[in-house]
């Protein structure tokens, strides 16, 4: 199965795991320790976010280190772009109606 940056990112333990990684490299134990969730569970997850490219896992030993790759994350970041330009660009013609109806109120006010 293919997964992508929002498959990764659309489970909110995944996202936690990879907070957690974006600040320190961890073991999988040391990622486990942190969550009140099983080590396979865990280990799902995170096979997950390496499969989207979030994360590289690195056998050192018996040890498998994670280590977050945000890099991926840009493409989140483009996609939600798109998306804020649409809407500021609708809310400064709401702002606009709305100063002039503004206007308008004010001078049938003083009419009256």
């Amino acid at each position: 199965m293919r997964r992508d940056v929002f498959q990764a990112i659309a489970d909110p333990r995944r996202r936690a795991i990879l907070s957690l990684l974006a600040i320190q490299t961890l073991t999988l134990n040391g990622v486990v320790e942190h969550f009140k969730i099983s080590r396979p569970a865990i280990s799902k997850h995170v096979k997950i976010l390496a499969e989207c490219g979030l994360v590289k896992i690195e056998q050192k030993g018996r040890e498998r280190f994670c280590e977050a790759q945000l890099d991926k994350l840009g493409e989140v970041s483009d996609w939600v772009e798109q998306y804020r330009e649409f809407w500021e660009t609708k809310l400064d013609a709401l702002e606009v109606y709305l100063e002039e109806l503004q206007q308008k109120e004010k001078k049938n006010v003083r009419k009256k």
